[in-house]
């Protein structure tokens, strides 16, 4: 009796699995197991300097940032990445990058981005040495040392990514920069542009190196673009105290509108007065008067306020313009905007509350 009893409960078993499979049972494991992967939501995930590359091939939004120990247990400098379908739902973070043992930076893996060139996925971070100080001056009473964005190549969004240069950062070397960004003018030539500290030079500039056709270094010298003082709206809230101004240039990322017109989102800081000498970080953006990356730049409004900023662009697989920035600078979370492609400027047409979670 117990083994008929054993042999009929076999054949029920055998006959669910086969009735599963035709009646998609197992699909809906399956999705469920695709739900459960993708468990992390931006309230829940440490994220400053995001940058996400929509990768169509797969339809995957990777969402780059600096690695972080407690989530990866990987205990290096480097970039880790958020994976997702949906924009709201993402995977847990892995590790695309880490600093090579004997490298000339120990510190770092700001503002990772990662573009797509010539059949090759290259990173763009930025790393820094306190050891290595600059022979100069101290303009501002802040020691200056090396820093300064590496570029590193893979043939995967996923890496593992490779340095292409070895001794040092793409900019000068005896220039403290940080977040550089990849751009290819109307001719086809890459360029890096970044951003040099204000705590080597005060007013903080925007410039742009040309760069090696195979992104193997820089090809040229740097130009100017401008300087963070330039904005106008910088010091028009400020009010007298003794903390003096910041005038600090972050985050550059171009941008060619539907009419052709060049912009270039940045940010920096709004100087409020406050008495602890906080001031707040703001997304903001210019427009080349020449169409050109030499300009003349001009500043426009700010695009968001609130302590946001960093914000990098990319279009979903539906064709929406969205922005994706940082907010607040300290123990920042990612926040979302669509946006609106209005020909000589951008407009911000709302943030996606019902996928960054934040109701301010």
């Amino acid at each position: 009796m117990r083994a008929f009893l054993r042999f009929g409960l076999i054949t029920v078993l055998i006959l669910g699995l086969g009735l599963g499979l035709v009646f998609g049972w197992g699909s809906a494991a399956r999705a469920q197991s695709v739900v459960s992967e993708f468990s992390m939501l931006l309230p829940e995930m440490p994220l400053h300097d995001p940058f996400i590359l929509a990768y169509a091939p797969t339809k995957t939004y990777y969402l780059y940032t600096s690695n972080v120990a407690a989530l990866t247990h990987v205990q290096r400098t480097g970039t880790m990445v958020y994976a997702s379908k949906d924009l709201k739902h993402w995977a847990a973070p892995k590790v695309v990058f880490t600093v090579p043992e004997g490298f000339w930076a120990e510190q770092g893996g700001w503002a990772p981005e990662v573009h797509s060139w010539k059949g090759k996925f290259y990173l763009f971070t930025t790393l820094h040495n306190e050891k290595k100080e600059l022979a100069q001056p101290r303009p501002l009473g802040h020691s200056t040392y090396m820093r300064g964005t590496i570029i590193a190549v893979s043939d995967s969004p996923e890496g593992p990514f490779v340095p292409v240069k070895n001794d040092g950062p793409v900019p000068p070397t005896d220039f403290m920069t940080l977040d550089g960004t990849f751009y290819v003018d109307p001719a086809g030539k890459p360029w890096m542009v970044y951003a040099h500290e204000w705590l080597q030079v005060t007013d903080g500039t925007i410039e742009a190196v040309p760069l090696k056709d195979d992104l193997s270094g820089a090809s040229g010298k740097p130009i100017p673009l401008f300087k963070a003082s330039d904005a106008p709206w910088i010091d028009g809230q400020a009010v007298p105290n003794n903390f003096g101004s910041r005038y600090v240039t972050d985050g550059p990322e171009l941008f060619r509108t539907k009419d052709g017109h060049l912009l270039m989102l940045w940010s920096s800081y709004e100087h409020l007065g406050e008495e602890d000498g906080q001031s707040h970080y703001v997304q903001t953006v210019a427009r080349s008067a020449s169409g050109e990356l030499n300009g003349p730049w001009v500043q426009l409004e700010p695009l968001v306020k609130q302590d946001s900023g960093h914000g990098m662009l990319f279009r979903t697989f539906d064709g929406q313009l969205m922005m994706v920035l940082h907010r607040p600078f300290k123990r920042a979370r990612g926040k979302l905007y669509e946006m609106r492609d209005a020909g000589d400027r951008l407009e911000v047409v709302k943030e996606r509350m019902d996928l960054d979670g934040d109701g301010r």
